[in-house]
């Protein structure tokens, strides 16, 4: 059995003081809950105050991006070593920094075996846009993400990662995949592409979350799902009362 696990991302949202006032709220209201991880990724500038307040209970931290280098020239980044002072997890490949920042499905390979290398475990995004989905492209563009960031990792590395499958016109629109059809992708397009690249096995212990508009009145029908391990949530886990009914619906 996979246990279910539910992630905030903040995404740019909260100042330090947000964050720790948010985090406590968190912390305090899933505290009685079992079976689902909680994980929450704030910005940089708060991760060490959120790690402060998350310390000693069973809420994670994560961040929301990374460099795949230890050190260096790189104005304006975070190395996996800084990271992995502080927390347990980071997102990778998010479709707002393909889309913006311009990443590439390489850059997000690269990062993801630094974060392996460095004991932070990866929740690394997929996902198609409306063209490609509104094509009939879905299922090979979303398997392709899967197969390049996946290159190079050992069976027992591609177990530790976590994969969100966020169709992007899903993501902060309001609108949602149905929850049979994300099903559907996750397994022939996900888990089954990791079947063929690591047996059944392997691929059967790898978490899948769903992500994209998520919200305390759609996530029963998702987490109803045998291929769906939870979610990566944007809007909905910036409020307590919102996110603590994901939590809750997931355990």
């Amino acid at each position: 059995m996979r246990t279910p696990i539910i992630a905030g991302n903040w995404k740019m949202h909260k100042t330090v003081a947000e964050a720790v006032e948010l985090s406590q709220g968190v912390c305090d209201a899933v505290e009685s809950i079992s079976g689902v991880d909680v994980v929450l990724c704030p910005t940089f500038t708060a991760l060490s105050a959120v790690k402060d307040i998350v310390e000693g209970t069973k809420v994670g931290l994560g961040a929301q991006n990374m460099y795949w280098e230890i050190q260096g020239a790189y104005t304006g980044e975070i190395s996996p070593v800084m990271l992995a002072e502080l927390c347990d997890y980071v997102i990778l490949g998010h479709s707002e920094r393909r889309q913006y920042f311009g990443e590439t499905d390489e850059g997000v390979n690269n990062k993801i075996k630094a974060a392996l290398t460095h004991s932070l475990i990866p929740i690394v995004c997929v996902g198609e846009d409306l063209t490609q989905n509104e094509a009939g492209e879905t299922e090979t563009f979303v398997g392709g993400q899967v197969k390049a960031a996946f290159d190079g990792l050992s069976p027992d590395e591609a177990a530790q990662v976590i994969v969100a499958y966020e169709p992007i016109w899903a993501i902060g629109t309001g609108k949602t995949a149905d929850p049979d059809m994300a099903n559907g992708i996750i397994k022939n397009s996900i888990r089954g592409v990791l079947a063929d690249l690591y047996g059944d096995n392997i691929a059967e212990q790898i978490r899948v979350q769903y992500g994209g508009s998520v919200k305390p009145n759609n996530i029963a029908g998702f987490m109803a799902q045998p291929d769906i391990d939870g979610a990566l949530v944007g809007g909905a886990s910036l409020k307590v009362d919102s996110f603590l009914a994901l939590v809750e619906a997931s355990a």
